[in-house]
């Protein structure tokens, strides 16, 4: 099977390093550019233990207020420098999480800070505008300058929403209007459909339902979580759609032993999806569309090959299907590519790619034929924010000028050969070392082991966060240059190292 994930993991094992070949040996970097000293720390800083003094007092206020089951700690942002972010107690750590992966040039950048002090935006953060009705002058030449100056192939229209759940559960609406108008030759609807909508009832609410994949996350809103299957905390008691839901390739690694059985897994489930399709069809409940994520991210960066996503591309047009990529977090960059469905190297990908995320604003990009055919049917009342749009534009121009997916490529390297090199010295905890660009992954042996290290790592001031059942996930903003990923990985030795003994 001949896919960019085998000859990715390749040439990284022929460059791998031998830097655990004998214990006291460590990732040595080369002194980082005074520009980018200047402009953040040199290293973690660790004063109390997490979360601190601080930290536990606002937890307290807060919790009076609402649910603080899920909060890490408070934070400094005003302290927080780059790759760096510092909570209210002092503590500096080396952010490999950034936010849910949704920072895109570190904390605190100067170029964005400039752009705070342009009087010329000033309107922009004192009036937010309900953009579906009342868009400021600008707002086209602000979507063109920043937007559609990264289109996905074969897309020119872009629909602006406020972060990645509203964005696919809108698309979800596109797609459906868009196959009722195919059904329908794109006549008028019939008073029969006016009415019956009111009620919730067929024909005005068709049984049309879009195909998912188990490990998927695609968000929290209603129709979204009938797509999500990572964890059944996200589902529980809330009612759901019957709509289909496919198995998703679970590789085994290294790719490059398995080779025969991942094609074998692949097919197996291509072949199932195609069935679903079939059968839900015959039930009376066709698939109007297909989602899916280019890497599963909460459901644990679970990749599949080339091959597989043109293939079930080919199956999407086959039976009629819009092809929806959710990009919420592969999205901007962390790839090494600024989409990672570029690495399947289509020429017509898709029908929708979603974003949100590391592109600061939420939305998706759609073919023609899926704008929405009248007033108010894919609407909300901020639809977006344009100070977004503002900062995305200035991200775009760091990334361009700094050549960062360059940077990501280069740091990525470097952080999948360590990880390749932690998982052999460590084959006890660690395995299935993958990803792309700095979007890494390694599984731990189980659930607890891998909290375990997480809190350890927090402890010696790096942030990580997990995904799926038992892995890491590794998130870093853009500007994560190699002696960054060296920092995290010495302080993963460490913790594991202690975990041996």
């Amino acid at each position: 099977m001949a896919s960019w994930l085998l000859r990715q993991q390749l040439a990284l094992s022929v460059q791998r390093n031998v830097w655990l070949s004998a214990p006291v040996c460590r990732f040595v970097s080369k002194a980082a550019p005074r520009t980018q000293v200047d402009f953040e720390y040199d290293g973690p800083s660790m004063k109390t233990q997490v979360p601190g003094p601080r930290s536990q007092e606002l937890l307290k206020q807060l919790g009076d207020i609402q649910n603080v089951a899920a909060i890490n700690f408070f934070c400094n942002y005003e302290d927080s420098r780059g790759n760096y972010l510092v909570d209210v107690d002092g503590n500096r750590m080396l952010d490999i999480y950034t936010q849910i992966s949704s920072i895109p040039i570190g904390y605190n950048h100067p170029a964005l800070l400039k752009l705070m002090t342009n009087p010329n935006n000033m309107s922009a953060f004192v009036n937010r505008p309900a953009l579906g009705i009342l868009p400021p002058e600008n707002f086209p030449d602000k979507i063109a300058e920043s937007l559609l100056s990264v289109a996905p192939t074969g897309m020119s229209r872009v629909q602006t929403m406020a972060c990645g759940s509203c964005s696919n559960e809108n698309a979800y609406k596109a797609v459906f209007i868009w196959y009722r108008n195919k059904e329908r030759g794109h006549g008028s609807a019939s008073d029969e459909e006016l009415n019956s909508c009111m009620i919730n009832q067929g024909p005005g609410c068709p049984d049309l339902s879009i195909l998912s994949f188990m490990g998927a996350f695609h968000g929290r809103t209603l129709g979204c979580l009938a797509t999500t299957h990572s964890k059944a905390i996200h589902k529980l008691d809330v009612p759901s759609f019957d709509w289909p839901i496919a198995p998703f390739p679970r590789l085994q690694y290294p790719l490059e032993e398995f080779t025969r059985e991942n094609a074998q897994e692949e097919a197996r489930c291509l072949e199932e999806t195609e069935d679903l399709i079939v059968k839900w069809r015959q039930k009376g409940k066709p698939v109007a569309g297909i989602v899916i994520e280019p890497i599963q991210a909460e459901g644990g960066d679970n990749h599949a090959s080339t091959d597989f996503f043109r293939s079930l591309r080919n199956i999407a047009r086959k039976h009629g299907c819009a092809f929806h990529m959710d990009e919420v977090q592969t999205g901007g960059g962390a790839t090494g590519k600024f989409w990672a469905h570029e690495h399947w190297g289509m020429d017509d990908p898709g029908d929708i790619v979603s974003f949100s995320k590391k592109l600061l604003t939420g939305g998706f990009y759609h073919k023609d034929e899926l704008q929405a055919d009248k007033p108010y049917r894919i609407f909300n009342t901020w639809m977006g924010d344009p100070t977004k749009n503002l900062f995305l534009a200035e991200v775009l121009n760091v990334i361009r000028r700094e050549n960062l997916l360059e940077e990501v490529t280069r740091s990525g390297k470097v952080l999948l050969n360590g990880l390749y090199e932690l998982q052999t010295r460590y084959p006890s905890f660690l395995s299935r070392a993958r990803g792309l660009g700095t979007f890494c992954a390694i599984d731990v042996c189980n659930d607890a082991t891998r909290n375990g290290i997480l809190l350890k790592a927090r402890e010696k001031g790096v942030l990580l966060g997990g995904c799926g059942d038992r892995s890491i996930r590794f998130r870093p903003a853009l500007v994560c240059k190699e002696h960054h990923v060296h920092i995290l990985l010495n302080v993963l030795n460490d913790v594991l190292h202690a975990l041996h003994k």
